[in-house]
């Protein structure tokens, strides 16, 4: 059989289709509009099988399968893992059945795509909790995706499934005698992430060119348990697909696909992730909602539409509306705004997104309302250095008692000068008599909380007791 190749998606690969609606009217035409979207990079294979790709999932035909894998190299997803889980999403959304794999056996050998350097490896109690950890992730992200994004269609089913099911109890020596024959060495050593890593001093693993065998089993089983024809990843998992197509085809002698999505960078061009040590994880005990709805305020106009269009299910009509409005006044940030709320509701729910506003008036605004209504929780996360105490509230507690129950000021005059001339704030509000008396409404909101704020970036959080 002549060699596949990956093809690049381009728009004339894509004919109109009469009739279609403008985003999922059928598989054609989900992939045109994920490719309009920019969401689906390039395709494997372009030709060399019996179906294409879009003939794959003709107008009107049967459900298929679609999945991803996601390896636990630690306890949570970030915000690298959005676009691959997004694509799932949008495959579910068009009436087809998706999979959130993890990696719960391969995340012991360390992918090498992308990498100089091994992975350091991790034990396997580790992964197994990192693996739990992801699961229950993966789970939230899809009933939230369910409940919150609904759209009256019928869509398909959403399973994520760990592959130490199968890899675990097999034996080594088992293992090989059934698969080893289908692989060939000069095609596993040719992967670019295998050549870049043995020209490296430092040499590669047989654990990690072990990897990519095992993630193409991973296709085959999927293949044969679910009916599974398509694998989703990043650009970076260029080789792993191939193999995974390979591996397949020359088990079953059937056509089956890998679809890549592009990879985000950091504004210096590094890849989003845990590795390169920037990431923005979806854990709210490692990344605040707040900090989230943050990272996407904070894009920069020339990527905002481009977002949008790869981070949302908003309609292209609808982008193209928020774009225009965006253009006659950039300064209030209007488009950010609304993809970061759209990110935020997707990974923390509603609440999450409320909780990220008030700490968004909170902070920028000093908006005395959203403290009053924010939780011990959304403080210490706004205000994560920021000390944390709890008092008791004695009669006649003045601003110089709280600021040193506190810790908040040295002892003296030293300290006391500190409030007097005007170093000190409860609430977002000045305070310069260090006599006062603490008053329940001003000093002390609803919600029993202070905000002490000692000169211009020392926080401190006071919960109140007995009041």
């Amino acid at each position: 059989m002549a060699a596949p190749v990956w093809r690049r998606f381009c728009r004339r690969r894509w004919p109109a289709v009469p009739g279609r609606r403008e985003a999922h009217s059928g598989a054609q035409g989900l992939l045109a509009a994920l490719h309009s979207r920019g969401l689906f990079q390039e395709f494997f294979p372009e030709r060399g099988t019996r179906v294409e790709l879009t003939e794959l999932f003709p107008v009107g035909g049967p459900r298929q399968t679609v999945y991803c894998g996601f390896d636990p190299t630690a306890d949570s997803l970030h915000a690298g893992h959005l676009l691959p889980l997004l694509g799932l999403f949008h495959f579910q959304r068009a009436g087809h059945d998706a999979i959130a794999l993890v990696g719960g056996a391969t995340a012991r050998l360390g992918d090498p795509s992308g990498r100089r350097h091994e992975r350091e490896a991790l034990a396997a109690e580790r992964v197994r909790a990192n693996a739990q950890a992801l699961s229950q992730g993966l789970r939230a992200l899809a009933e939230r995706h369910e409940r919150l994004f609904a759209d009256g269609r019928a869509w398909g089913r959403f399973t994520v499934l760990d592959n130490a099911s199968w890899h675990e109890p097999r034996r080594l020596v088992d293992f090989l005698a059934a698969e080893g024959g289908h692989f060939r060495m000069g095609t596993l050593l040719s992967r670019q992430s295998v050549q870049s890593r043995l020209r490296s001093p430092e040499g590669m693993s047989l654990a990690e060119f072990c990897y990519q065998v095992l993630q193409a089993y991973d296709f085959y089983h999927l293949f044969r348990s679910h009916g599974c024809r398509v694998q989703l990843g990043g650009a970076d998992q260029l080789g792993n697909l191939v193999s995974g197509y390979e591996f397949v085809r020359r088990v079953t002698g059937e056509d089956v696909f890998g679809i890549t999505v592009p990879l985000i960078t950091s504004t210096s061009g590094a890849k989003l992730g845990k590795s390169a040590g920037n990431a923005v994880w979806l854990n709210r005990d490692r990344t605040s909602p707040f900090e989230l709805y943050q990272f996407f305020v904070r894009q920069h106009d020339d990527c905002v539409e481009r977002y949008l269009k790869l981070f949302t299910f908003l309609p292209l009509p609808e982008i193209h509306h928020i774009m225009q409005l965006h253009a006659t006044e950039p300064e209030k940030r209007g488009a950010q705004k609304r993809l970061a709320a759209e990110v935020t509701k997707l990974v923390h729910g509603q609440e999450g997104l409320n909780s990220a506003k008030r700490c968004t008036h909170a902070l920028y605004h000093s908006s005395i309302d959203a403290l009053e209504v924010m939780s011990d929780e959304e403080l210490k996360e706004l205000f994560k250095e920021a000390s944390f105490s709890e008092l008791v509230l004695d009669p006649g507690t003045s601003v110089l008692d709280t600021c040193r129950k506190a810790n908040a000021i040295p002892d003296g005059p030293r300290g006391y000068r500190m409030i007097t001339e005007g170093g000190v704030s409860i609430n977002h509000r000045p305070v310069t008599n260090p006599e006062c008396v603490l008053v329940v409404g001003q000093h002390i909101l609803k919600n029993g909380l202070s905000l002490l704020k000692i000169g211009k970036r020392n926080f401190y959080i006071i919960k109140w007791l007995q009041l």
